[in-house]
């Protein structure tokens, strides 16, 4: 799988957002190191804090299939579903990440058509919380 490739599905995604609110269409797909691909959405709330972002419902969907081991995540999004420039991870899909995803884990954010920008896990949350600071007893 190419990066070009996952950022398709990334913004093919988009289409099976639920936006009746911010009319922002976000997508993601995600790609595991079993070579599973697994695709998110946006979903919105009336109520605003239970939304969830397009990246979480795609890690949700592979960690609840038994995923637990991701490569990369490539992430689109615009007003009405428009490719807008670029769309990062929010601090929760951060943090989320952060459980699942070591410093080398890719972040495709595609900012137009066959345009994507790449960054590291590392590189987005350079201190970062995650599961080694939780003692085990």
């Amino acid at each position: 799988m190419t990066n070009e490739e996952l950022c398709t599905l990334a913004v093919k995604a988009m289409e099976n957002a639920y936006v009746p609110y911010s009319g922002y269409k976000v997508g993601a797909a995600l790609l595991t190191k079993s070579g599973k691909i697994y695709t998110g959405c946006n979903i919105e709330n009336a109520s605003y804090s239970p939304t969830v972002c397009a990246e979480r419902t795609a890690i949700f969907k592979a960690v609840s299939e038994g995923e637990r081991e991701f490569l990369k995540i490539a992430v689109s999004g615009g007003k009405n579903g428009e490719i807008a420039g670029e769309f990062p991870p929010c601090g929760v899909c951060r943090q989320v990440m952060a459980e699942f995803c070591g410093a080398d884990f890719e972040i495709l954010v595609v900012k137009g058509e066959n345009s994507f920008m790449k960054y590291k896990f590392s590189e987005i949350l350079p201190f970062s919380f995650n599961p080694k600071h939780i003692k085990k007893v």
